[in-house]
């Protein structure tokens, strides 16, 4: 077992609650494993004192067999990280950053050039290679951020966040390159609240709320224990607005400009009558009906929908 997270408690001074409230989280190498959760819901917390930036107020945090939390030092030259914030890269191209920091954690040149010419081509971010930084766009400067982390990864890779402002195609061009990761023996720690992509890039993954994990497992066995049946979702027409909850949806939840519902497996039929009449009379703009998802699940344990991160763009592909 590469991460071994137990019973970690974390507060800040005035806090009205734990950022982290007995955490229990076991990860081994070659598995992509997700931390999900709503902003605030303590994902970053953890990853910082898993590196050795926070120390717990009480349990334990294990990297290869040793103690980070006696010996911090060893988690930063274990771990390699790409954080939340933006890296500051001004006056660096993206080769020179990427470079630079495979050299800083001791591979030599030549391997660090090869393996960044390969990250560069793999992301399609060669016609920004040897642009100053400062010049970037947020997606490509992620990307960067993401290849910093790669160049010479530890043996348990951190991405927080890593797609944010990441456009769709070179999204998943990351998430192929994440899976070489895990492919190629490092542990991977992905934080998101990107419901979507959890689903698909991860081996397992634990939903935290409120500084506690709510569920673990595989993608599929939350959707099993959580959200049996199938998810009607619809997009109202902004002048109509919403319809009536219909009697066959056991939950039936608003999510920004969207209603997700879950219905029984027996009921799909009247389900899409009771959407197609909707979309008839002009009071929904659209509506899909398929199996629920994760993002069903995530709603089903914690009741959030206003930090859930699915765009319109983000359905479609996943239905392509």
């Amino acid at each position: 077992m590469l991460l071994e997270v137990e019973a970690v408690v974390k507060r800040y001074r005035q806090a009205p609650i734990a950022a982290n409230d007995g955490i229990d989280l076991r990860v081994e190498a070659g598995q992509v494993y997700g931390l999900l959760g709503h902003n605030g819901a303590g994902k970053t917390t953890l990853v910082n004192q898993i590196v050795g930036l926070l120390k717990p107020d009480s349990g334990s945090i294990m990297v290869a067999g040793r103690d980070v939390v006696a010996d911090p030092g060893y988690a930063r030259r274990t771990c390699s990280i790409q954080p939340q914030s933006q890296v500051p890269i001004a006056g660096l191209t993206p080769r020179q950053a990427i470079e630079t920091l495979g050299r800083l954690r001791g591979s030599d040149a030549a391997t660090v050039r090869a393996r960044t010419d390969r990250l560069i081509a793999a992301l399609a971010l060669d016609e920004w290679a040897r642009t100053d930084g400062a010049r970037l766009s947020g997606g490509v400067k992620r990307l960067v951020a993401y290849c910093m982390a790669a160049v010479e990864p530890g043996r348990l890779v951190i991405l927080d966040e890593p797609t944010n402002d990441v456009d769709p195609v070179r999204r998943r061009l990351l998430w192929r390159s994440v899976r070489s990761l895990a492919d190629e023996g490092a542990a991977v720690l992905l934080v998101t609240h990107n419901v979507i992509e959890a689903e698909r890039s991860v081996d397992r993954l634990a939903i935290l709320g409120h500084g506690r994990v709510l569920a673990e497992g595989t993608p599929a066995e939350l959707k099993a224990d959580l959200a049996d049946g199938l998810r009607l979702e619809i997009i109202p027409e902004p002048a109509s607005g919403m319809p009536e909850r219909p009697d066959f949806a056991t939950s039936f939840v608003t999510a920004g400009s969207r209603i997700l519902a879950t219905v029984p497996a027996g009921r799909g039929g009247e389900a899409a009558l009771w959407a197609q009449a909707l979309r008839q009379a002009g009071r929904i703009d659209e509506y899909t009906l398929g199996p629920a998802t994760l993002e069903d699940a995530y709603v089903a344990l914690s009741g959030e929908t206003e930090n859930i991160d699915v765009t319109v763009e983000d359905s479609r592909e996943r239905a392509a």
